[in-house]
């Protein structure tokens, strides 16, 4: 297939670059910070390799999220929005962008919003798991009160949000004591992911606004497998639970999920059981996963080519309004 789009697709800039030396062994670090740092030239390139037409692009994890001062995120986050502004102004065919923003001040999120999507023309933003706000061990999730007005904000610009993994803070989640190969994308991506997002599904969010679309990359974060057993659970003991629906009925409905980083026909299967090919669009995880290996395994699994080509294409023109 040679006009996919994909929307899981990272680059970073000099004042974020850092954040990612973590996630790669000393041998490949140089190679995936010139990945992250390049938008223009080898990017494109294995784009066309892999049959991607249109890419979205995101500031590297954890970004703005994971600066505590909320002047210097403010000021990282315009700065990146920027900067990304200014490479798909030169390739407006092939790259988009998601925002990033300093969600450390919900007013100053909702307004970094607002410019780069009426001044700059990105189709929504990406946030990096919880901020870190004012000291390095003080986080915040974003159904907390005082995100009410940002996400009606954020559902009157009608486009959607990317909620994306980081790993827990080592202080807050100790059951990774001596395992740190069951961090990042191993494993504690997608518990810490998936956990705020079912925060987000559970607590009133898409009911006060039910517009608003998540997208969730790797196949969800393991939500569309466990979906059965959660609702199943709540139904049985609520325990105070204030939302009105099941939770499968807002992945079904508010929910979209990229196959990002998850190239396993069977995992991909399972999550069109669950929601339906009209959730599901391709992504690659881009430098972290290459376009070569995405593209392999989803033009050949095992699908039918007309939901090849909705996961591929036809769902990301839908939801970005996309020509």
């Amino acid at each position: 297939m040679r006009n996919k789009i994909a929307l899981e697709e990272h680059f970073a800039i000099d004042l974020t670059i850092e954040q990612s030396k973590i996630y790669a062994p000393a041998p490949v670090w140089e190679m995936l910070k010139s990945n992250l740092m390049d938008i223009e030239q080898q990017r494109l390139e294995r784009m066309e390799q892999g049959g991607t037409e249109y890419s979205i692009l995101s500031l590297n994890s954890p970004g703005i999220q994971g600066i505590p001062d909320i002047k210097q995120a403010i000021d990282v986050a315009r700065r990146a929005n920027d900067v990304l502004a200014e490479h798909v102004g030169r390739h407006p065919t092939r790259l988009g962008g998601f925002a990033a923003l300093p969600m450390q001040d919900p007013e100053a999120a909702a307004r970094e919003l607002e410019r780069s999507v009426k001044d700059l023309g990105f189709h929504g933003f990406m946030v990096n798991g919880f901020s870190q706000v004012g000291d390095a061990e003080n986080v915040v999730y974003y159904d907390a009160p005082q995100y009410t007005d940002f996400w009606s904000s954020a559902a009157a610009l009608g486009k959607p949000f990317y909620m994306h993994p980081r790993d827990p803070l080592p202080s807050r989640e100790p059951i990774y004591d001596g395992f740190p190969w069951l961090t990042a994308a191993t494993w504690a991506f997608a518990v810490e992911t998936s956990t705020h997002a079912l925060r987000l599904m559970t607590s009133g969010l898409f009911d006060r606004n039910p517009e608003l679309q998540m997208i969730l990359g790797h196949l969800g974060e393991g939500i569309p497998f466990n979906i059965w057993r959660v609702d199943h659970i709540l139904q049985k003991a609520p325990r105070g639970l204030p939302c009105k629906r099941s939770v499968g009925e807002y992945l079904r409905e508010n929910v979209y999920v990229t196959t990002s980083g998850n190239f396993r026909t069977q995992t991909l299967l399972s999550t069109m059981l669950e929601m339906g090919s009209d959730r599901i669009m391709y992504s690659v995880d881009y430098p972290f996963e290459t376009h070569d290996e995405a593209s392999q395994w989803f033009d050949t699994c095992s699908i039918s080519e007309t939901d090849r080509v909705k996961i591929g294409r036809e769902n990301a023109q839908r939801l970005f309004g996309l020509e």
